[in-house]
């Protein structure tokens, strides 16, 4: 999901590639200078008119037709008392070792999910050892908990590797009494982290219907030095960053696949191109112009290009052909994100200032989802259809998120007064957002809940372009 100008993600990327020509080491042949620095241009007045309003047009934000975007400030505290469920969560038993690591893994998914509550045990009195991973029920009446966890790790006796049996129970306390859920873990040591999200994804969906997004991924943007940037990927919570592009110059701009492939635009000495993670780095959509910010939705790739003289919204096969084009407009339409029921967002100048607007389907036309606000970029659709909200990232006096629902119009604040803010993506199953930010205390990739509440840095240093993987690894 391509960002737009001004201050938003064009200048850095255009700096890049001027960066990339002058710091590359060997001669880059003259052919190839110009063929970059042609895009280079290109990329300069897409930033020019990104920036400034379409010639002819009327800035609406300029001439007051546009609201100023929400200013409500958000407290970043916890759901109010009574929203909060809570979980009682006493030590596991077994291998003190690896049962505190288990522990430690459900509580932290639990800490970063806003609307629930652990109770540990400095928060517990009475004995939870004799019942076993069972529990009796009356003892925990009186802590107003919704659930309780229990759990026991043992390793694995003559292992030459160290192995674990691991058991986990979750005990609904909400109505009458049911057997518990369980689920059992018998391998790697090292796979008990995989095995812990999977449970709490379980726990959510007892509990409330809807699977919870912890066995999934996220991936980001990071710079490494002038006219060097790569792809890496991390699990949601920000455990095992690992840097999954690898062929030198910048990578940046990437998103999932329903095959959990990772697709980004690349800019080499040889050009711009889109590839992903399962090509070797081979050009998978390339050609004259630019060609950048690919969202894959279904069977087709969504992407960013100039190739026949002006930005356009584009969309070919997930091998490169069968391209088609879905929007013209003398404006710039950049930034494609996919969304339910075949709907894509993208942002265009064509009403004067950045706004976000929707393609309801191959051949509907263009309609306006943003009324607030003079420059509006980034958007990314929640992927649940009973849920028609697009989070995005807004210009007030610095960068910030917002929401807008596409039923009723209303805007939410996410973000405020906290550095600049940039980049959201929902979760896969739309409770949380994930965000770039450079705030005092850390820069990194957040995560919140679409309200703002319980805002927690999961990736610590730079990063840019998160997208996060949809639904299960």
């Amino acid at each position: 999901m391509v960002g737009v100008l001004g201050v938003g993600r064009y200048n850095p990327h255009l700096m890049e590639i001027y960066e990339y020509v002058a710091w590359s080491g060997g001669p880059i042949p003259v052919a190839n200078v110009r063929r970059i620095f042609s895009r280079f241009t290109f990329l300069c007045v897409l930033c020019f008119s990104m920036a400034s309003p379409v010639l002819g047009q009327e800035n609406p934000g300029e001439n007051g037709e546009e609201e100023p975007l929400p200013t409500a400030t958000v407290v970043d505290v916890d759901a109010s008392e009574q929203k909060v469920l809570r979980l009682g969560l006493p030590d596991f038993f077994g291998d003190e070792t690896y049962a505190v690591g288990l522990r430690a893994i459900v509580e932290n998914d639990f800490r970063i999910m806003p609307g629930y509550r652990v109770l540990g045990p400095a928060d517990i009195s009475h004995d939870v050892r004799a019942p076993g991973l069972d529990i009796h029920r009356p003892s925990w009446f009186g802590y107003g908990v919704q659930g309780v966890i229990k759990g026991e790790v043992d390793r694995v006796a003559n292992s030459p590797d160290p192995r674990v049996h691991a058991v986990l129970h979750f005990h609904s306390m909400v109505g009458v009494a049911r057997p518990p859920l369980v689920r059992e873990y018998d391998g790697a040591a090292d796979g008990m982290r995989k095995f812990a999200h999977g449970f709490v994804d379980d726990v959510l969906e007892a509990m409330t219907e809807l699977r919870g997004p912890f066995s999934s991924s996220l991936v980001f943007a990071r710079r490494l030095a002038p006219g060097r940037k790569d792809i890496f990927r991390s699990d949601m919570d920000g455990y095992g960053v690992t840097r999954i592009s690898r062929d030198g110059g910048i990578a940046m701009l990437p998103s999932f696949d329903d095959q959990h492939r990772v697709w980004f635009t690349r800019i080499q000495a040889t050009g711009m191109f889109i590839t992903h993670s399962g090509s070797g780095e081979r050009p998978v959509i390339h050609g004259d112009g630019i060609h950048m910010a690919p969202e894959v939705c279904g069977d087709r790739v969504y992407f960013v290009s100039s190739r026949d003289g002006n930005s356009e919204i584009y969309s070919s096969s997930l091998e490169g052909r069968n391209v088609r084009r879905h929007t013209s407009h003398p404006a710039i339409d950049v930034s494609p994100s996919c969304g339910p029921g075949g709907k894509v967002a993208f942002v265009s100048t064509r009403h004067g200032s950045p706004q976000i607007f929707v393609l309801d389907g191959r051949d509907a036309p263009a309609r306006r989802v943003t009324f607030r606000g003079t420059h509006n970029q980034t958007p990314a659709f929640c992927s649940r259809p009973e849920v028609p909200m697009i989070a995005f990232t807004g210009r007030d006096e610095g960068l910030d998120i917002f929401t807008v629902h596409l039923g009723t119009g209303e805007y939410t604040r996410v973000t405020q007064g906290q550095g600049n803010n940039k980049d959201p993506v929902f979760s896969p199953d739309c409770r949380l957002i994930a965000f770039v930010s450079d705030r005092r205390g850390g820069e990194g990739v957040y995560v919140s809940s679409p309200q703002g509440f319980r805002q927690t840095r999961v990736v610590e240093g730079g990063a840019e372009t998160v997208d996060w993987s949809s639904w299960w690894r």
